[in-house]
């Protein structure tokens, strides 16, 4: 079986009229839910005003935006720099079961050739986002080992493939193109696992620029007729014997493909921090309503925590409990729950440079305490058990299966429009009431769109 022509036979034969309305559906919201997330990088992700200023410093042809800068520069150059800001609130939609967060880099690349290329009409930009999330996703799927233990770190590297997948579709990629594009991008992609193990590091938050940026200049390259690999994904030395030295399942990979798209399977989130944080919020949120607590009340808060999460969200716990920098605290479980105990809430605020030194939190987060439950595997680890103890020694506990915003316990339309208006607050240059309200209005009518740059002239 020849996986890599399969995939690129399915890529360039699926069309709009192929796919299901939830597969539409859930890739409007993957689009609208990724232009918020990069509105609210523009003044509060750390490390992306650098992405953009060395892309505008680049200059070169005014084909595509910034968005929330309002400046327009080549495609390959936009998609670097709103994937910079597509994961850096850590706010972006996520698989929970494939480990990705597969518009980061796909949509920043498809918006950015949409943009480029004419009459681009809403269907189109449908599609392409569609194919490049599902194969995300299904390469995801498809690893049956944690990679972090070969030392990559695998979202922005399957984000990568994404990305090419959707430029590719809105070039017009034949078969043989698509395969040039996927070897293009097979020697560019990489992300070291090395930025879990480092706190100061900001490449954790801005990693998916590379991939967008790869998406885009390997389907421009393919389309100009550089050529590249037979198999790029499952030939002798190329991805899976690369990544993955052999740990996957092509079953996973390729089960009802062109029928089921994972893009409806993506959880938004809810709240602006790690995936693996969510449960332990969602636990503490329903605690402190069902009985009535605040931070007063609470004396004790100790999580049960698969082995991942423990390094991930855990480790080392002194440090855990006063994070330097936003990105930290979002991977923070003793600070998360201690701010979401004071507050009563987590949002984007909460994870200033301010917020994040308040005492009162800072205090609260020497509280939480963890044990692991090795017998989670890394598909259960966004299970999430959370026991308080109050000052009147008693002790409450709760467990979530599937975290908010999981297609099995969705955030509503209402909530995913609230959500990007608040993002919408944090652009870099003032977007109206009027104008956030046209471009939610639009996403969800997109299919009806004659040329994308209808909206995207509003960012």
């Amino acid at each position: 079986m020849n996986l890599s022509k399969r995939l690129a036979e399915h890529l360039v034969t699926i069309n709009y009229e192929d796919l299901p309305e939830k597969a539409i559906e859930a890739s409007k919201k993957c689009i609208l839910d990724t232009i918020g997330v990069i509105l609210a990088a523009n003044t509060l992700g750390e490390g992306c005003q650098s992405f953009v200023n060395i892309t505008l410093a680049d200059g070169g042809n005014e084909q595509s935006t910034i968005f929330g800068f309002g400046q327009k520069v080549p495609a390959s150059a936009a998609a670097f720099a709103n994937g910079a800001m597509a994961h850096s609130m850590d706010f972006g939609e996520s698989h929970d079961t494939a480990f990705v967060h597969a518009s980061a880099p796909t949509v920043p690349a498809a918006l950015a050739v949409a943009e480029a290329l004419d009459h681009i009409t809403g269907k189109d930009l449908i599609t392409a986002v569609t194919l490049g999330n599902d194969l995300v996703c299904r390469l995801g799927l498809s690893i049956t080992k944690n990679l972090l233990e070969y030392g990559w770190y695998m979202p922005p590297i399957l984000g990568a493939f994404g990305a090419t997948a959707a430029a590719g579709k809105l070039l017009h990629l034949t078969e043989e193109q698509m395969l040039d594009a996927f070897s293009l991008t097979l020697c560019q992609a990489t992300c070291s696992a090395e930025i879990t193990r480092n706190p100061q590091t900001l490449i954790r938050s801005v990693r998916d620029a590379f991939a967008a940026k790869a998406g885009v200049t390997s389907a421009l390259l393919a389309k100009e007729g550089v050529k590249g690999f037979d198999q790029p994904f499952d030939g002798e030395r190329a991805f899976f014997y690369s990544f993955t030295r052999g740990h996957f399942d092509s079953n996973l990979l390729m089960k009802n493909l062109g029928k089921q798209f994972e893009g409806t399977n993506v959880s938004f989130k809810p709240w602006p921090s790690c995936r693996g944080t969510h449960p332990y919020i969602e636990c503490l949120l329903n605690l402190l309503k069902k009985y009535q607590l605040d931070e007063s009340d609470v004396i004790e808060m100790r999580a049960v925590v698969s082995e991942v999460n423990q390094m991930l969200i855990c480790e080392p716990l002194e440090g855990k409990r006063k994070p330097e920098g936003a990105i930290n605290a979002k991977f923070s479980l003793p600070y998360v729950l201690a701010t979401t105990l004071v507050h009563g809430k987590v949002t984007l605020e909460q994870f200033t440079e301010q917020s994040i030194l308040e005492p009162i939190v800072l205090a609260n987060a020497q509280k939480v305490k963890y044990k692991v439950n090795s017998n989670l595997t890394l598909k259960e680890s966004l299970q999430g058990y959370l026991e308080i103890e109050t000052k009147d020694g008693e002790v409450y506990s709760e467990k979530i299966e599937r975290p908010y915003g999981n297609p099995l316990h969705p955030m509503s339309n209402e909530e995913m429009i609230e959500k990007f208006k608040d993002c919408g607050k944090y652009s870099k240059k003032r977007l109206t009431d009027h104008a956030l309200n046209k471009v939610i209005e639009q996403i969800f009518h997109l299919e009806t769109i004659k040329d994308v740059r209808e909206f995207t002239k509003l960012l």
